[in-house]
C-alpha cells in the first residue's frame, strides 16, 4: 500500500490553468466549501462535498468526505479541488491521494481567486466571495460623511 501524502504531494494550479482544464481537458471541479458558501455563489457545473462543517463548536472535518466523494467520482476521474482561498481544498485533496483518488488537482487561491480572475460573471466580487480568516476584508467600502 502507498504510503500516506502530504500536502507537498498535492499539485496545485493557478485559477487560469483551472478554467483551462475545465474548458478542454475533462476535469470535474470538486467545490469542498460549507453548502452556506457554495449557495452564495459556485462555478458552473461544480459539485458540492463540504469538507468540514461550522458548528457551535467551531469547524469539525466532515468524517464522510472521501465516501460522499467515492458516491458521485470514480477514483481515475480527474477533479479539480477547490475552496474558498486554497486551505481546506489542500487537505481534502491529500485526503483524496490518500484514499486512492489518482487525479486531484488543488485549485490555489481558491473561488475568491476564481472571482478576482473575473471568472464568475458580472455581479460585484464582494457580492460572491465569503470572507474567510485569509481574505477577512471583503465587505463593501462605506462612504465617509
Amino acid at each position: 500500500m502507498d504510503s500516506p501524502k502530504d500536502h507537498q504531494n498535492v499539485v496545485t494550479i493557478d485559477v487560469h490553468a483551472a478554467k483551462d482544464l475545465l474548458n478542454s481537458s475533462g476535469y470535474r471541479y470538486l467545490d469542498v466549501r460549507s453548502v452556506e458558501e457554495f449557495n452564495k455563489s459556485h462555478v458552473e457545473n461544480a459539485h458540492n462535498v463540504p469538507y468540514v462543517f461550522i458548528t457551535e463548536a467551531g469547524r469539525v472535518k466532515n468524517p464522510d468526505f472521501v465516501d460522499q466523494v467515492a458516491a458521485i467520482c470514480k477514483t481515475e476521474d480527474h477533479l479539480i479541488v477547490a475552496c474558498n482561498s486554497g486551505g481546506r481544498s489542500l487537505r481534502a485533496s491529500v485526503d483524496l491521494l490518500d484514499s486512492g483518488f489518482k487525479n486531484i488537482v488543488n485549485m490555489g487561491g481558491g473561488y475568491s481567486a476564481w472571482v478576482d480572475a473575473g471568472f464568475a460573471g458580472n455581479k460585484p466580487g464582494e457580492d460572491l466571495k465569503t470572507s474567510c480568516k485569509f481574505r477577512p476584508n471583503i465587505a463593501k467600502p462605506t462612504a465617509q460623511p
